[in-house]
């Protein structure tokens, strides 16, 4: 049965002040709460329906609450509840910036839409890029939506929260800060490293001013055919997919 107060709590996570207070976020969908668990997220509570209980075994030690259909519609974030919520842990921001220095990361520039972010998240797992800094200004990662498009990337990809401007300054030095600019370089006529920083920019605006002035390669990614009047930019999610496809592309 749900309780009231649970049933306020997981409503309060909704807001990013709730989830910065309590240190908790939700997850929904079987593949996702099952993909945080395997990676480790530590969990709280499940809250599940008998039926995908009877129909789906849990390797879990949280609290495992069956509710009703109803029960579940109430505390959900989801149009069509998927049977199962799971109340998850967040995770410890630690960072450390040499990583870049090492392997392929991607730092997203204000990011704003929550379910932009997720698909970025995703499309870093598919790639193996284990890291994604993000500006302050970006979106946060424990929204439901960002949750929910990650499809349980987000126990296999870290986030992280900073400065960004500051942290490619620190590293152009000793590693290569890719863009993407519309007066870019051909990405495929441009010789790239597997390491490094890929810097994907704001929906609307681009890479930031502040941001810009610290990249060492800027890169275009050309519409085909060439000359051809055409969409004036793409959506930043598949633009981070392009991009990251080629850079794996040239590694193997």
């Amino acid at each position: 049965m749900l309780s009231k107060q649970l049933q306020k709590l997981i409503r309060s996570l909704e807001q990013k002040k709730y989830r910065k207070e309590s240190k908790l976020f939700v997850a929904e969908g079987g593949k996702t709460v099952c993909d945080l668990i395997a990676a480790g997220v530590p969990c709280e509570k499940i809250l599940a329906t008998k039926e995908w209980l009877m129909s789906h075994p849990l390797d879990t030690k949280a609290q495992v609450i069956e509710v009703t259909s109803d029960e579940l519609s109430r505390v959900s974030f989801l149009r069509a509840p998927q049977g199962i919520l799971g109340l998850f842990k967040q995770c410890d921001d630690t960072i450390d910036p040499t990583i870049a220095t090492k392997e392929l990361c991607l730092a997203l520039d204000d990011v704003q839409d929550p379910g932009n972010l997720g698909t970025i998240i995703r499309i870093a797992d598919w790639f193996g890029i284990e890291h994604i800094f993000c500006s302050l200004g970006t979106a946060d990662i424990y929204n439901p939506k960002t949750v929910q498009a990650t499809m349980g990337a987000i126990g296999r990809v870290k986030v992280h929260y900073t400065n960004l401007q500051q942290l490619l300054a620190t590293l152009k030095e000793q590693t290569p800060i890719y863009g993407t600019f519309l007066d870019g370089e051909n990405m495929y006529d441009k010789e790239i490293q597997n390491r490094g920083i890929i810097v994907m920019g704001n929906e609307g605006n681009g890479i930031g001013r502040d941001c810009a002035k610290e990249i060492t390669e800027r890169l275009f990614i050309p519409n085909y055919p060439i000359g051809r009047e055409t969409s004036e930019s793409l959506n930043v999610s598949m633009a981070t997919a392009i991009i990251c496809a080629e850079f794996r592309r040239r590694a193997m």
